[in-house]
């Protein structure tokens, strides 16, 4: 079955919205940090900005714009600094998304093929930014976890389950959705080399 040129590019746009879609809603969400008093019965979730426990919303301490650095030892900066740039380069790149979906649909439009693969390439870059902020949220988390144990007596934490949650989650399928979409818009790119080409073919 051969695939034409619009059926491409429409499937780039469904994966490029759809990015777009989960990212803006992982930022929106609390489930990326999961937090479980197994005994107690508690549990607490944390976003990016807010952490929600016993029902209570409370604003995220870690603010790297606002925060008395004078006061913190050089682990809690070195936390407040990686908490800084998760929270300025995962909305840089839901930003760059949208600019994104714009260049393809004019790509796309134009029917041009280096358009085409320089919004590819653009989509690439994007995803590589949201695969950066995922792994330094990651790897922030441990730090905070094993801050924490240095700090808390073993059987304190003994009892606590600790996960990352769904909208963590959300965020890798987005960024699984960019990739697709470059492919996609590469793909698109060689269909309309290859028209411009041989314009007998449709």
């Amino acid at each position: 079955m051969k695939v034409s040129f619009g059926s491409v590019v429409i499937m780039a746009g469904i994966c490029g919205i759809l990015s777009f879609a989960f990212l803006a809603t992982a930022l929106g969400t609390t489930h990326w940090y999961i937090i479980e008093m197994k005994s107690k019965n508690m549990s607490s979730h944390s976003g990016l900005w807010i952490t929600i426990e016993g029902g209570k919303m409370w604003e995220d301490s870690a603010d790297f714009f606002k925060a008395n650095y004078s006061r913190h030892s050089t682990t809690e900066l070195q936390l407040q600094k990686m908490h800084g740039a998760i929270v300025v380069v995962l909305p840089l790149s839901l930003v760059l998304l949208l600019f994104g979906g714009i260049c393809g649909l004019v790509s796309s439009l134009a029917r041009s093929p280096v358009l085409l693969t320089r919004t590819a390439s653009y989509f690439f870059i994007c995803s590589l930014l949201t695969l950066c902020a995922v792994i330094l949220y990651i790897i922030y988390s441990y730090e905070a976890l094993a801050e924490a144990e240095r700090r808390v007596e073993p059987e304190v934490l003994a009892d606590v389950h600790i996960s990352f949650g769904w909208s963590l989650g959300m965020v890798w399928l987005s960024y699984g959705l960019e990739l697709l979409t470059g492919v996609l818009l590469l793909t698109a790119a060689r269909m309309a080399k290859l028209q411009h080409s041989s314009p007998t073919m449709a």
